[in-house]
Order: C-alpha cells, then structure tokens, then sequence
C-alpha cells in the first residue's frame, strides 16, 4: 500500500506543503481535480503552493473526450450512473425509516432491561442496510465493468496510457475534493489505485474521503430538516479502518453526544475521524502520524482531539 496523506480542506488553511514535506517527498507532483468538474484546469494555487511542482492528469476532461470517442461506452456509463442514483434514493427511503426508529428508542424512557436491547437491535439494521447497500453498489459496478471493460477502449485506454507516461515523471500524487461522486468515478474508471502503485497520495476534502474503504455522506443541519448519515459507496480503500468527516464543525453537531454516540457506533469497529482546517494525518500501510485538527468520535459520545505527533 502507499503511503497516504490524508488532509483538511485547503481552501483557508493551506498545511499540503507541509505536511508532504513532513513525508519526505521532494519532487514532482500529479494532481487530480476532477471533482471541480468543469472548473478542473483552475488549480493555478495549488500549482503554485507546491513550487510549481505539479502538473494535472485532467481525468475529467479525458473522460469526457473517451465518452465523445465512444458513444457506446457513454451510454453504458450513463445508464449506470442513473442506476446508482435510483439505487441511492430506494436506500435513503429506508435509511430515513430506520433512523426515525432508532432516534425515537433513543429519546424514549423505559425500562433499561427492555429499551436497551430495542436500541441496538434498531442500530443493528441500519448497519446492516448500510452493507447491503455496499453490496448493491458493488454488483452495478461489476455488470458494468465485465461488459465493457473500459480501460481496454480505444477512446480510454489511449488517455491512460497518457496518464501512465505523466505519472512516470511523478514521485506523488495529489487529489483534490469537489463533487465527491464525479471524483470516484473518474478515479475509478481509469484504475486509478493500480496506476498509483506506490507512490505517495495526499488527498483532501472529498478526495480523503475517496482513499478510505467507505464513503459516507453527512450533514445533521441541511436546509431542506434533518440530516441522515447515508453511505455512498466503497471508496478506494488504500486507507483501511478510518471513516473521515472532513468540514465536520460545519457538517456535524459535535455537541451533539447522543448522535456522535450512534455515528461511531453505527461505523464501528472503523474509526470515526474529522478533519477541520489545518488538519492532517500520515498513514504508511496503517502505522500513522497525526498532526493538528484531528478528532475522533467515541462510541461514548465524546468528540476526542488527538495529539498532534
């Protein structure tokens, strides 16, 4: 597994440069902002931060010119897409069921010997929704990529080998956040975990997310009422046994000890992290250095800063 760099957002508080200085890489950088989408080629800041060190694969305008390439191949993509989306919105109508269930056990007030039992049987089907889920995911992308086989296209497998020739001159990579989902897929069509090999990933926001083996949506005050924690789907995994909250005093009621109780529980026995601004933390095949700005959930409902190394 590479080492991986796992950051806060960096739009305030840049601590990149450090931190993968801190790793002990010095050369040059491919970079990933496929999440801003359109705005993929704006990252004159990020270049500039890391010395002018860097230069952008531009999955997502590659991705795009394959699909204008390959008719048959953007089809077949979109159709998945709008699969995983149905997908997503049968889950949240049960999710929102079973999280109404398990927030009215635990307001309620009753006999302890019979409520305690309700609740963890209650948390236990969110769970196991959350893996089913998981499972649905995986299957859609299975279909598609044992009938298309899309890194073996024309229209792609000529991009990648693209991106294979600039990764060569490449000692990291760097992955910025965005639309969390568009990055995935983006990452996920080109096999991005395999063309990494090796080399060091510092990844931020929405891309931090996207290193982990789950993704998870969250936001307990959105506009729209309450907010349920949904999972998306598996992430790249190349960080193993974390769950991350980036932009979590924003996004999470912290205060909140019942339902950071329940969140750390429901993710268990996977850590439950928030990265603020400034915050970052070095895992090298799981043994990892922690600096500021990082917190754990605890399944007691305390929200634990851990000490910076």
């Amino acid at each position: 597994m590479p080492t991986v760099i796992l950051l806060g957002p960096q739009r305030f508080t840049r601590t990149l440069s450090e931190a993968a200085a801190r790793a002990g890489i010095a050369g040059r950088f491919a970079s990933v902002t496929a999440g801003w989408q359109e705005r993929e080629a704006e990252d004159l800041e990020l270049h500039e931060h890391l010395g002018e060190r860097t230069g952008n694969l531009s999955l997502y305008a590659r991705t795009e010119d394959a699909f204008e390439r390959d008719p048959a191949l953007a089809r077949a993509h979109r159709e998945r897409q709008e699969k995983l989306r149905e997908l997503q919105a049968l889950y949240r109508i049960r999710l929102g069921h079973a999280q109404a269930a398990l927030r009215e056990l635990a307001g309620r007030e009753s006999d302890p010997e019979l409520l305690d039992e309700e609740r963890t049987s209650a948390l236990a089907a969110i769970r196991a929704l959350d893996a089913r889920h998981l499972e649905r995911v995986a299957e859609v992308h299975h279909r598609f990529e044992s009938a298309l086989r899309p890194r073996a296209r024309p229209a792609l497998a000529r991009h990648r080998a693209a991106v294979e020739r600039q990764l060569e001159r490449s000692e990291a990579v760097l992955v910025a956040g965005g639309h969390v989902p568009v990055l995935l897929n983006r990452l996920r069509l080109f096999g991005f975990a395999e063309l990494v090999g090796q080399r060091p990933v510092c990844a931020w926001s929405g891309g931090a997310m996207a290193m982990t083996e789950r993704v998870v949506l969250f936001h307990h005050s959105p506009p729209q009422g309450y907010g349920n924690t949904e999972v998306l789907e598996a992430g790249l995994g190349l960080v193993r046994g974390l769950v991350v909250f980036p932009h979590a005093r924003r996004r999470l009621l912290l205060d909140d000890a019942r339902r950071m109780e329940l969140l750390a529980r429901r993710f268990a026995p996977a850590e439950c992290l928030t990265l603020e601004d400034g915050a970052w933390l070095i895992d090298r095949d799981g043994t990892r250095e922690s600096g500021p700005g990082l917190a754990r959930l605890g399944t007691d409902g305390r929200v634990a800063p851990l000490a910076a190394a």
